[in-house]
């Protein structure tokens, strides 16, 4: 029987290669998911990387996508409301170039189950920006690669 995260990996899979296929081809793996936190890794590796060999700009964009966004479709799976999400806004921070797997950590679960209850109550679409750090820990332990700030923007739909 799978556990809980391992059913996550398979729907971020089977997302990526059915709905987003440039999710698909950098393979992201989820690492850890709690009702606060996702924890997803981009590995690095011939198609994900650019010509200085680090990890490519528009696979990190991918990375943070994808842990703002499976932390609040998960939500929203486990309180049984579809919605609609879509970002609608990106800043990020380069601070270092990432030359190994790529860990992308998402905090914002609170803020995410803030945005799901207003939208549930009052049937607008709602945006906040949610925040995404990018880290190399087995070239540089802790110290963090990007910032991401994505607008966030969802409805439940019926």
């Amino acid at each position: 029987m799978l556990n809980s995260l391992q059913k996550a990996n398979w729907y971020l899979r089977y997302f990526g290669w059915r709905k987003v296929p440039l999710i698909g081809l950098c393979r992201p793996k989820l690492v850890s998911l709690t009702d606060e936190s996702v924890t997803v890794m981009i590995p690095l590796r011939s198609r994900t990387k650019n010509h200085l060999g680090s990890l490519y700009f528009g696979a990190l964009a991918i990375g943070a996508d994808v842990a703002g966004g499976f932390l609040a479709m998960n939500k929203a799976q486990q309180c049984g409301k579809k919605i609609s999400l879509a970002f609608k806004g990106m800043t990020a921070d380069f601070l270092k170039r990432p030359e190994a797997n790529v860990y992308f950590h998402c905090g914002d679960g609170l803020l995410i189950d803030e945005m799901l209850a207003e939208a549930i109550a009052t049937g607008q679409r709602i945006n906040q920006a949610v925040t995404i750090t990018a880290k190399c820990p087995s070239l540089h332990g802790d110290e963090v690669m990007a910032h991401f700030s994505l607008v966030l923007s969802i409805k439940v739909v019926n």
